[in-house]
């Protein structure tokens, strides 16, 4: 008779709850590290809602290839039929999960608990992270100035709070890596062929909420003071494919190489793409936390569409003008003002212009 060798249990299964576009998903992205360090070989599955609309990622989009998720689930956002809800919660007692980690933005407290109420039903006997008092619902108090802290802050705090998890220092490095694959650095660089050797700077005007929106005017003009400055530089624009045709206006004066790359490249391969800008300038979005991720310093303008602080990039080295009044109320000369000072440690090149710009 021949021995057979025993069959290898099937590794442990977690749901990561987490709902939210691109810079949802990027401010959450030490949350992710530090779940994957405290679940070593388990199989993690994200529930989130895909797609989150025309211009933003899904979370599949973001993560997906990185290791930290192996599958998503779809889930019903607004829906109140009993039949969804039924539906996934026949999905989720599958998995076989017994641990859920919540990392939803807060909603107040009577969606969280509503939320926990749910999951529990669904068979999660641990449910780690939900902000379920009001210290975790809200964004601890800074400074006197009445500063708070970012939400990456509120989430890991959260995560944090019952013990499952060790402390999260949102200062390491390693917990913002998208592990990034060769094909997508390959795919980058291939896109942005046409700034090779030439220090880039990275751009994004488009986005999804309409308050956000500088306005085109201002762009060429801020474009304008730059390539006076620095006519050395190239260009590189990110977005989505409707932001191209902006990119194609506001750009046509620019001195150096420019690489529209607006719908040409993912998410994960646009943060690829601007690993080696100089200088990333941009509205409250994703791109910009992507930017972030890979170390590139910002210029962020932001709004009246949310607090300060909370939604900046997080890191060293990024410059913010925030305008509760509106980021219309941001004049062209103070945002010149500080791209000039984050690019003046640059090294300078020659300075006379080529005499037809290259365009990607």
């Amino acid at each position: 008779m021949t021995a057979t060798s025993p069959t290898a249990a099937p590794p442990r299964t977690v749901v990561i709850y987490r709902l939210g576009s691109l810079g949802d998903t990027l401010v959450a992205l030490p949350c992710f590290h530090a779940i994957e360090r405290a679940t070593p070989g388990a199989r993690r599955v994200v529930l989130t809602n895909f797609p989150v609309s025309a211009k933003a990622a899904p979370l599949e989009g973001i993560l997906g290839g990185s290791g930290l998720i192996d599958q998503a689930l779809a889930y019903p956002v607004g829906t109140r039929s009993l039949k969804a809800l039924w539906a996934l919660r026949k999905q989720l007692r599958t998995l076989g999960a017994d641990t859920l980690y919540y990392l939803t933005p807060a909603r107040g407290m009577a969606a969280v608990w509503r939320d926990i109420l749910y999951f529990k039903l669904c068979g999660f006997k641990h449910i780690v992270g939900a902000p379920s008092t009001p210290a975790l619902q809200t964004w601890q108090t800074l400074n006197a100035q009445g500063e708070l802290e970012p939400e990456c802050a509120r989430l890991a705090r959260s995560l944090c709070a019952g013990g499952g998890i060790p402390a999260i220092n949102l200062h390491d490095r390693g917990l913002w890596d998208l592990r990034l694959s060769p094909a997508e650095l390959a795919n980058a660089d291939r896109i942005t062929a046409h700034l090779d050797g030439v220090p880039r700077l990275v751009i994004n005007m488009g986005g999804k909420v309409a308050e956000k929106d500088w306005g085109e005017g201002n762009w060429m003009a801020l474009l304008n003071g730059l390539a006076h400055a620095h006519p050395d530089l190239g260009l590189l624009v990110v977005g989505a494919q409707e932001d191209s045709e902006r990119a194609r206006r506001v750009t046509a004066q620019w001195p150096g190489p420019v690489v529209d790359a607006c719908g040409r490249l993912s998410p994960r391969e646009s943060a690829a793409a601007m690993r080696q800008a100089s200088l990333f300038i941009g509205h409250d979005s994703g791109p910009m936390h992507l930017a972030a991720s890979v170390g590139v310093p910002c210029v962020g303008l932001f709004g009246g569409y949310n607090r300060p602080v909370v939604w900046h990039p997080f890191g060293q080295g990024h410059r913010v003008i925030h305008r509760m009044s509106g980021v219309q109320d941001i004049g062209v000369n103070e945002v010149l003002t500080q791209a000039l000072e984050a690019l003046q440690a640059l090294p300078r090149q020659a300075e006379t212009p080529p005499a037809t710009a290259s365009r990607g």
